[in-house]
């Protein structure tokens, strides 16, 4: 057996696993220290003698991972330039003392976690609520939860990743074991264990070996670890097995038979790094894939990107057989089968060969690329970012999720209705959340734009490493005049997506804010659910959406965000909203106070969020209007109206309100739901740029700068441009009295 056969293989080995399993980490002794100086709330916003701003605005992250997801520990190995473990501790930490949240929730991967990781996780948060102070008015309230991380190959069995939280901690109001995702996940962790023990241990770089030696021995613990039966209801399982759901339906399912509080949050729906080109919401609203109940909200924004936005083209159609179809470009929009096939064009015309045969390569390549899903980029040998320029990518969209998918936006599942039933039409009716889906426990990083590789997924070796691990340049191969086919066999893990450009679409974190009653568990969690809640991209604006003229008589009570409710007559809208407040330098002292300089130094490189009393401007509010589907086929692109109304805010100021009505809804006669952005002035914001492409005078991005996760970009290189930070209201749904 050859060394360079040896070399491979364990790098495929690695590449698979480091997506799917977790770091054990350390266990910690009195973990939560106590902050003697509380933070003051800078968070509430009231009107006095008025319902509109009656409730408390309080900002959250809902989804934290630490070490103990796979992922996560693949960010902290060395080979990538890792910090090491990141374990609950410091994301309890982090958000009490560098973020400032309000509240946040843990979210590690079900998929690699044990059952002893689930129990540590379950302790930790109760000690990081314990040392929160009274838990009627605690300083951070933290909750428990897991992701449910299923990755389809087709556009037919792919479902996506949700976050799963719970209300409540204690030991009786929590499931026994994490649900994971079944699929490729699940098979994942049904390799044997010794040959990826004993080559961990052959290919390890110098220097900190222990941390894969740690990643081995998980294995190994891991892979013993039984699965459950199938059948058995989730409370006469055993204790010690792993539990798997292959669909949403299983999933709501298995929540129902535990009868507690929980809520299941779509997330990353057009991040097109592991999602199937062509795919569509439409599926998950069929039969028993939606559940009203537990899935209210869905994730707009995160530091993976956007996923508002419809645009009405798709990287690829299908036949009627099935097979994917590369589509021309459009609207700006041009897919990467496309480019495929141009790349292959340029090459071919270069060896001085005849027009119509470079078309006939062209066409091919493009073939090729469509059907290889994912994967498409290794079907062009060679090819470099520049080749690829900004193909697959939203051109027109607010920090776009990388290799977006339109159909799979929210603003797509909004406008769909699944009409199986034509006595009772079936809707997505979801309130809007951001957060940041960190994978280095820095719950709601995105106060301050800096340290980009320290607050983004940014990930890569410092230097060049002897075999080229995780290098895309070094080992990309040399370039051919003809397309391949794909072939999955020999290749996993990172091997198989594009993570050379993806590095230049991690930003920091978006929050959720909650219109709460109380600042305590209940009200937050009352808040999510009656979804009167809504996104920011990390700034914590303040946005109150209500509507005005829904009671009748005596009943005159304005409806906020996130409502449901019967109308018939014209409505009446009210918009008001306060821009963030600007940062000062440094930590506060309560911070320092809390857990000291070293401590804060470690977590959040000595910057905390530091509120000046000067906000930053908002320069307009932007309305959407939305009417669903209202019979089968009924095309999207003029029911999704974005903008449907602009206003324009008074210059120089950092509020902003405005009232408005639709005079056409009660004509229309159908349902319709509304819902508002307010834009802050520009600032910079790392990786605003994203590819930060050249155009030519025709438009098209013939030159990239992306910011690399590894050694070809300066880590001290923010790759800041100027963005502008904004806030999602939820949606208030009007429904006419007779579709009710």
């Amino acid at each position: 057996m050859s060394k360079k056969f040896i070399v491979s293989v364990a790098f495929v080995v690695i590449s698979f696993f480091l997506i799917f399993y977790t770091l054990q980490a350390e266990k910690f002794v009195n973990p939560f220290g106590k902050n003697p100086d509380p933070k003051k709330q800078t968070s509430i916003e009231k009107k006095n003698g008025s319902s509109l701003y009656d409730k408390q605005i309080l900002f959250g992250d809902l989804h934290v991972h630490t070490t103990f997801s796979p992922d996560a520990f693949a960010i902290s190995l060395p080979m990538l330039n890792g910090e090491g473990a990141h374990p609950p501790k410091d994301a309890c930490d982090f958000a009490r003392y560098c973020s400032s949240l309000d509240f946040w929730s843990l979210t590690d991967h079900a998929e690699g976690m044990t059952p002893k990781q689930w129990q540590e996780e379950k302790d930790l948060i109760r000690q990081c609520n314990a040392s929160a102070g009274d838990p009627n008015n605690p300083e951070l309230v933290s909750f428990l939860g897991w992701e449910w991380t299923q990755i389809g190959n087709t556009v037919e069995n792919h479902y996506g990743h949700r976050n799963v939280i719970f209300k409540d901690t204690e030991e009786e109001k929590v499931p026994t074991r994490p649900i994971g995702a079944a699929g490729a996940n699940a098979e994942a962790l049904a390799g044997p264990g010794f040959i990826q023990r004993t080559l961990l241990k052959i290919i390890s770089p110098g220097g900190n070996r222990q941390a894969y030696y740690d990643f081995s021995d998980f294995i190994t613990e891991r892979l013993s670890i039984p699965r459950c039966p199938k059948g058995v209801n989730v409370k006469d399982l055993p204790k010690d097995c792993t539990e798997w759901a292959a669909t949403p339906s299983e999933l709501f399912e298995k929540l129902k038979q535990w009868t507690i509080p929980s809520l299941v949050i779509p997330h990353g729906t057009t991040w097109g790094f592991y999602t199937p080109p062509g795919i569509t919401f439409d599926k998950q609203l069929k039969g028993n894939e939606y559940d009203g109940r537990l899935q209210r909200l869905i994730e707009i924004y995160s530091g993976h990107g956007n996923s508002e936005e419809y645009r009405p083209w798709q990287e690829v159609s299908f036949d009627e057989e099935g097979n994917a179809i590369c589509n021309d470009p459009i609207q700006g929009f041009e897919p990467s089968c496309w480019r495929a096939g141009e790349i292959i064009r340029e090459r071919c015309l270069k060896e001085k060969e005849t027009s119509e045969e470079c078309e006939k390569r062209a066409i091919v390549a493009r073939s090729h690329h469509a059907k290889a899903g994912v994967s498409g980029f290794l079907t062009v040998p060679g090819a470099t970012p520049d080749d690829w320029g900004n193909s697959g990518q939203c051109p027109d969209c607010f920090l776009p999720a990388f290799n977006y998918r339109p159909g799979n936006s929210v603003q797509y599942s909004l406008a769909i209705t699944n009409f199986d039933d034509p006595n009772q039409p079936k809707n997505f009716r979801f309130g809007f959340i951001g957060s940041s889906d960190t994978h280095t426990a820095r719950a709601g990083n995105g106060y301050k734009e800096y340290w980009r590789k320290g607050l983004t997924e940014s990930a890569g070796p410092e230097k060049p490493n002897p075999f080229g691990l995780m290098e895309p340049a070094r080992n990309r191969k040399k370039p051919k005049s003809s397309s391949v086919a794909f072939k999955a066999a020999g290749l996993a893990g990172f091997d198989l997506v594009d993570a050379e450009r993806q590095a230049s679409f991690f930003l920091t974190a978006g929050l959720v804010a909650v219109h709460s009653k109380e600042r305590n568990r209940d009200s937050i969690w009352d808040s999510l659910e009656r979804r009167e809640v809504y996104a920011t991209s990390g700034d914590r604006i303040l946005l109150w959406f209500h509507l005005l003229n829904h009671g009748e008589g005596k009943d005159k009570s304005p409806i906020p965000m996130g409502s449901e409710v019967e109308f018939s007559k014209n409505p009446v809208f009210k918009v008001r909203a306060l821009g963030a407040f600007k940062q000062k330098p440094g930590c506060p002292d309560s911070s320092i106070s809390g857990i000291g300089t070293d401590r804060l130094q470690k977590l959040c490189k000595g910057e905390c969020y530091h509120p000046s009393s000067e906000r930053k401007k908002i320069t307009r509010i932007e309305v959407i209007r939305i009417l669903p589907q209202s019979f089968p086929g009924e095309k999207l692109q003029k029911l999704i109206q974005d903008p449907w109304k602009t206003f324009v805010c008074k210059s120089g100021t950092s509020a902003c309100e405005v009232e408005f009505q639709d005079p056409e809804y009660s004509p229309l006669g159908r349902d319709a739901l509304y819902y508002v952005r307010a834009i802050e002035e520009p600032s910079p914001a790392i990786n605003g740029g994203q590819l930060r492409c050249e155009y030519d005078n025709q438009g098209r991005c013939i030159k990239v700068k992306p910011c690399y996760g590894d050694y070809r970009t300066d880590p001290k290189d923010d790759c800041l441009a100027n963005v502008e930070e904004r806030a999602w209201s939820s949606p208030i749904y009007l429904i006419r009295p007779s579709k009710k």
